[in-house]
């Protein structure tokens, strides 16, 4: 079965090529506006896989610019209607609708109060839109499926481009070029060796760390609500603080593994899941008694989780489908999701 989500998510590559050769120069503008402000803090604001790429932003800017990065809580602003100190923030909205009232009347409240407000939003012509001073269209294309793919990844490469422009990068922005080759080429590898891991599972684990935090709470999302499993993301530093002591014998865990300074901190958890005799599936390094799923080598950290969640969109589409589901049509789920 050929779905929108399978057709969406393997459009991505095109998208991030029409984003890169559309949005440089209104970044460029955006980014020297920036640079003037001069922010002592990020503040970032979305909501569903867009919160989900505001984690990758935390530790895409705080790495990359040492600035200190807080998710803002939409429900301050639209149900409390507390205003809060923003006068040298600045305030990143990510959405794909760019339509949810709560991120609206943050995004309108944070510009009252001072802050610099940016939306990376798919739906320029949006409420979101207007309300930001400022917009970087993620150039993705029209997405009917209800699980987001392709607006998600190009959240994440707009991210990865505002940072390398903010930073001055010149090494992650020549990598940033390739990227659009990168995720055609991770779209063409096969996952399919965790089907038979997945397919009968009922709970499992998603394990992720810094740059690869924000694809594990994003392919946990995915899971849950494609696939009608039940699944918890979890950062490599966390899950042996309680969390482990829910894994037992043949339980699955998935790692996304990126190969920076965390990568170590994948070894003992990888190791310990193992000897509990989970059915550990790892991304990005191989462990012995582990099933080593391939992934895109020759690429920055922050790039490669990228192409990392480009192929497991792939697997979970299946997987859905070999689950008797159709990830285009989750239940009670619709596109656009309005949150006050």
């Amino acid at each position: 079965m050929q779905t929108k989500m399978f057709s969406e998510a393997g459009e991505a590559s095109a998208s991030a090529r029409i984003y890169l050769s559309r949005a440089t120069s209104a970044l460029q503008r955006v980014v020297e506006k920036i640079h003037l402000f001069d922010p002592a803090l990020v503040i970032t604001c979305a909501r569903g896989s867009s919160d989900h790429a505001a984690t990758y932003a935390k530790y895409m800017i705080e790495k990359h610019l040492g600035l200190p990065v807080a998710s803002h809580a939409p429900s301050m602003s639209s149900l409390f209607k507390r205003p809060l100190k923003m006068d040298r923030a600045l305030f990143i909205c990510i959405s794909q609708s760019g339509g949810s009232p709560d991120l609206v009347e943050s995004a309108k409240l944070a510009r009252q109060q001072g802050a610099f407000t940016v939306a990376l939003v798919n739906e320029t012509a949006s409420p979101l839109a207007e309300a930001c001073e400022y917009v970087i269209p993620l150039y993705a294309g029209p997405e009917l499926s209800v699980a987001a793919t392709k607006s998600y990844i190009l959240s994440l490469v707009a991210i990865a481009h505002l940072t390398a422009c903010l930073s001055r990068d010149q090494d992650l922005l020549a990598d940033i070029e390739t990227l659009p080759q990168k995720l055609s080429d991770a779209w063409t590898l096969e996952w399919g060796a965790a089907l038979p891991i997945l397919t009968p599972a009922r709970n499992f684990f998603v394990v992720g760390r810094g740059l690869g935090l924000g694809i594990a709470q994003e392919a946990a999302l995915k899971f849950k609500e494609t696939s009608g499993l039940h699944a918890e993301s979890y950062s490599a530093a966390e899950v042996r603080h309680g969390p482990m002591a829910l894994v037992e014998k043949n339980m699955p865990v998935l790692l996304f593994v990126p190969q920076d300074a965390s990568t170590k901190s994948f070894d003992v958890i990888a190791e310990d899941f193992i000897q509990r005799g989970a059915k550990v599936i790892s991304v990005g390094k191989s462990y012995r008694g582990a099933v080593v799923l391939p992934t895109i080598d020759g690429l920055a950290p922050e790039l490669s989780v990228i192409c990392m969640i480009q192929t497991f969109y792939k697997l979970v589409n299946r997987l859905s489908l070999e689950r008797g589901l159709n990830p285009d049509s989750p239940p009670s789920l619709r596109k656009v999701t309005e949150t006050v």
